[in-house]
């Protein structure tokens, strides 16, 4: 885990989201401002910590569009800390001490992979900087959006750009990113 100067306890209730939009059963919590504060950066960020005394590693804070961040708590999680939507759980998180490398979908993979210079350059990018890229990708709404996003992250990679350009990787200026609506 982190230093302790980054470290943040809290307690917060865990929230069901309205249209979970994958069909399972997960639940979330956002962020006092004060603990989102002390993380690294307001964007996408990963923390080890405890939720009711049980360890996590690595879990992907969300940006909240708020300044801030919320967490997603799988059903494992959940059942591991003896939690449920709806309770208040004690949490202790700290940054990672290293990001881990993102899960680069199968379309970028293999349009990277097809594209020597666009490969060597996000090969050159920090492990954040990749966050971004493949975020950026992720979020697109539309399979359309999403190849065009594929399309201009391989012109501007192969071009030497290491950052996605106009991307407001914390929702705040652009609120496109945002914690799910909680059920009420």
């Amino acid at each position: 885990m982190a230093n302790k100067e980054t470290r943040s306890t809290f307690s917060a209730k865990l929230l069901r989201p309205k249209k979970p939009s994958d069909g399972e059963d997960w639940a979330f919590v956002v962020l006092p401002k004060a603990a989102s504060a002390k993380l690294p950066r307001r964007g996408r960020t990963s923390v080890d910590g405890t939720l009711n005394g049980q360890p996590f590693n690595a879990l992907l804070l969300e940006p909240d569009g708020q300044k801030s961040h919320w967490l997603r708590i799988d059903k494992a999680l959940m059942a591991a800390s003896h939690t449920a939507p709806g309770d208040v759980a004690e949490f202790g998180i700290a940054p990672v001490a290293r990001e881990p490398e993102p899960e680069v979908p199968d379309d970028l993979r293999q349009a990277l992979q097809a594209s020597p210079g666009a490969l060597a350059t996000w090969e050159a990018t920090t492990t954040l900087a990749r966050v971004d890229w493949v975020h950026w990708v992720v979020t697109a709404k539309q399979a359309k959006t999403r190849a065009k996003r594929i399309n201009d992250a391989l012109d501007k990679l192969a071009s030497g750009e290491k950052r996605v350009c106009c991307f407001d990787p914390s929702g705040f200026y652009s609120k496109a990113l945002s914690a799910p609506e909680a059920e009420a």
